[in-house]
């Protein structure tokens, strides 16, 4: 073989890693490289926290507007339950009116005006709450009292006191109830 083909090709110089105070030093490359990871590191969680808040912002707009269609949706409540109270007194009107026999026109007229009212109330989707005969119900039914009756069965409303009401899907006035316990007893 010739000279030529056995003779070794010039390496690089190997860098000296010993610094002056005689420590080694990594190479300038890795150092890059680990610097490199650390502001990859640095961003991934930068872009969490991102992600977290633009979440914590979205689940409070979402709050914050369906905290807004309740108060829409319940802004009459005051005047709802003052309407109410005339209601009442319409209907006790109209009670008397039929105790006292002769007064036909006048509880006719009474009676119109409190099936408008009826009516209005349910164009604002107020409705009136069952109460009598049915099964006492603490969300709906405030029980005011307790009696024996020969007509309902323990646990039913027996009577009627003053009668409830429900907006939507919430009860803004329970029915005052008597609770039926059920046959007298001898």
């Amino acid at each position: 073989m010739s000279e030529e083909t056995n003779q070794e090709f010039p390496s690089e110089p190997t860098p000296d890693l010993r610094s002056k105070s005689g420590e080694t030093d990594l190479p300038e490359f890795l150092s890059r490289d680990a610097e490199l990871e650390q502001l990859h590191a640095a961003l991934e969680q930068a872009e969490k926290r991102v992600l977290l808040t633009q979440a914590d912002a979205e689940n409070f707009r979402k709050r914050l507007r369906r905290d807004t269609e309740d108060q829409l949706k319940f802004a009459a409540l005051p005047i709802i339950i003052d309407i109410l109270a005339v209601r009442e007194n319409l209907l006790r009107a109209l009670s008397a009116a039929a105790n006292a026999g002769d007064s036909a026109g006048l509880r006719d007229g009474v009676g119109m005006v409190a099936k408008q009212l009826d009516d209005a109330l349910a164009k604002h989707s107020v409705v009136e709450i069952p109460a009598l005969g049915e099964t006492f119900d603490p969300n709906c039914h405030e029980a005011i009292s307790q009696m024996p009756s020969d007509d309902y069965d323990a646990g039913l409303v027996a009577f009627v006191a003053q009668g409830g009401f429900r907006m939507h899907d919430r009860v803004i006035r329970p029915s005052q109830v008597i609770v039926s316990t059920g046959p007298k007893t001898s």
